[in-house]
Order: structure tokens, then C-alpha cells, then sequence
């Protein structure tokens, strides 16, 4: 599996799919805790925070197994988790993105656009 990861963060296209699957795996294990937080109690609150800390672990490893320079990705990432992040507000938690949501939304893609394609 590793070297599976290595070949695909190799190319951008493959490097983009990594980082947007890191970013849902990190979205949907933080989704799992606010359930469990939340929307939940007894043994039902224990298995959302139990598929959590499984979902997080299998972020860490799938986002750090391949050999790559994160920090140069990250822009891209810190973008994709926002998005995937407010996809998952609204369909898991029915929350709406308001204006400022929007606005500092539309920074934070540019941001990670800045960080991703200027070369200097």
C-alpha cells in the first residue's frame, strides 16, 4: 500500500485524490465526535466515539504513509478539509455556511491556491 500511495502522490492529479480523501477521513472522524458529543447518549454516544478515533487513526496513517512534502501541500489540504467540512455540516448537521462562513471560505481556497501555484 505504500508504495501504491508513493507512485500516486507522484503526480498531481493523484496527489490532489490522497489530500481530499485525508481531508474527508478528518472530516468524517470530527463529525463522529461531535454525534457522539451532541447527538447521542449511552452506548450509541460510545460507538460514535469509538468510529471517531478509528476514522482519525486511519487519517493519520493514510495522510503520513506516503513520502511526501505536506507542508508544501498544504494548502490544498487546509482548502479541501474546509469544503469537505462544509458539505458534511450540511448534510450530516443540516447547518447552512452564512456569509462570514462564505467569505472566509472564499480565503481560505484562495489561500490554498496562492500556497499551491506560486512558484518563487
Amino acid at each position: 500500500m505504500k508504495s501504491t500511495l508513493n507512485q500516486l502522490v507522484a503526480t498531481p492529479i493523484g496527489a490532489f485524490l490522497i489530500l481530499l480523501i485525508a481531508a474527508s477521513l478528518e472530516v468524517f472522524g470530527d463529525a463522529c465526535f461531535q454525534s457522539g458529543l451532541y447527538r447521542s447518549s449511552g452506548s450509541t454516544r460510545a460507538l460514535w466515539f469509538c468510529a471517531g478515533i478509528a476514522i482519525l487513526a486511519g487519517y493519520g496513517l493514510f495522510v503520513n504513509l506516503p513520502q511526501w512534502d505536506f507542508g508544501k501541500l498544504l494548502g490544498v489540504y487546509v482548502a479541501l478539509f474546509f469544503l469537505v467540512a462544509q458539505i458534511v455540516a450540511k448534510l450530516r448537521f443540516g447547518q447552512s455556511p452564512t456569509a462570514p462562513i462564505l467569505v472566509g471560505g472564499t480565503l481560505i481556497v484562495s489561500g490554498g491556491l496562492v500556497i499551491t501555484f506560486w512558484k518563487g
